[in-house]
């Protein structure tokens, strides 16, 4: 006898091509592995990636080449468990870690599992993503919620992982100034996990005034809004006006942008650390003399690693970080695309798609 899981339709929000998507019942994913459960979404958050598929169909070499669907920002609640689970029981609310890696290559037995060359992560080409009712995962990439989190902050635990990554790669530590570009989403959660690491001085950069005011409010952290000069120029004037001496001692970059990556250089201090974490363009200029000559710790920060979803989950739990300030509205999944728009358009900080109701 089948179970009402197993007969009920799993509604979906599939991209077929760039500005191309549709609403597709598929079937209800069943758990092949003992230590698998299934999640009925909850809450699912959109993604600048996302919005980068529905816009040009591709990120580098990642290609939508067949109908994908959508999501990797998701929080649900577990409706299945696997014969083996044993950390998880049906009702439990989790955060969903979206990445799977295969746990066999070098990467993944060294421990940078988020480096896996075989990673199955949730919709990158050619896997589906958590926009639909339910989505299976292994029990130890679900994170159980403590009581005092909401499923909407659960949702959050995606990027605020992202966050943690990049400041755990630029060793932010007590006392550090930290200067964060780009206040969106990530930069803003950058700013908050250096304040929880103990950063003395956090300035956020941005181009946009009103990024700014925010990112002022959510953190307490200094702004800075570079004019139409020189990195060099901008540079110095931001030690100058908040007095960072020879230069800050880690720059995190959440932007992508080319100016902000030779601001971030000049600005830092010798033997500084600088850690990419924004996506721009595949290839830009690069201040390697400075970079060079001021013997410059530089990184990059790729998704999120052992140990950093459940931090994040702490962070939130623990009142260090507060994620509902960043969620500016939800709406229903079948306004899922107009949610896409918005997005694009630059309406909201971080918008969230509600879960299939029923």
């Amino acid at each position: 006898m089948t179970s009402k899981t197993e007969t009920e339709n799993n509604l979906s929000f599939v991209l077929e091509g760039i500005h191309k998507v549709k609403f597709e019942d598929r079937p209800v994913p069943e758990l092949k592995d003992p230590h698998s459960v299934l999640i009925k979404i909850k809450f699912t958050g959109i993604c600048g990636s996302d919005v980068h598929y529905w816009e040009h169909g591709a990120i580098g070499q990642f290609v939508v080449k067949d109908p994908m669907v959508l999501g990797h920002e998701s929080s649900g609640i577990v409706a299945k468990v696997g014969s083996l689970v044993t950390t998880l029981k049906v009702g439990d609310k989790v955060a969903l870690e979206p990445g799977v890696p295969c746990r066999r290559c070098e990467p993944c037995k060294s421990g940078k599992y988020n480096l896996c060359i075989n990673m199955a992560f949730a919709a990158t080409p050619p896997h589906d993503g958590t926009l639909a009712k339910y989505y299976v995962l292994p029990e130890d990439f679900c994170y159980k919620l403590p009581e005092n989190l909401s499923l909407q902050e659960g949702a959050l635990v995606e990027p605020l992982s992202v966050a943690v990554h990049i400041v755990k790669q630029g060793d932010v530590r007590p006392g550090y100034s930290v200067v964060v570009f780009g206040a969106g989403p990530v930069g803003l959660l950058c700013c908050a996990v250096a304040k929880a690491f103990g950063a003395s001085k956090v300035i956020a950069v941005d181009i946009q005034p009103t990024r700014l005011e925010f990112a002022e409010k959510y953190t307490g952290t200094a702004t800075f809004e570079p004019g139409k000069v020189s990195a060099l120029e901008n540079a110095a004037r931001m030690k100058e006006q908040y007095k960072l001496g020879p230069g800050a001692d880690v720059v995190l970059d959440a932007s992508g942008a080319e100016p902000s990556v030779h601001t971030g250089i000049h600005v830092l201090r010798t033997g500084g650390t600088y850690v990419q974490g924004g996506m721009g363009k595949d290839e830009i200029s690069f201040p390697i003399m400075a970079a060079c000559t001021k013997e410059l710790n530089v990184k990059g920060s790729f998704r999120y690693g052992s140990g950093d979803y459940k931090l994040a989950v702490e962070l939130i739990a623990s009142g260090k970080v507060d994620v509902k300030a960043l969620i500016t509205g939800t709406v229903k999944f079948e306004d899922a695309e107009q949610a896409f728009k918005d997005v694009k358009a630059g309406k909201s900080i971080k918008t969230l798609i509600a879960g299939v109701e029923g």
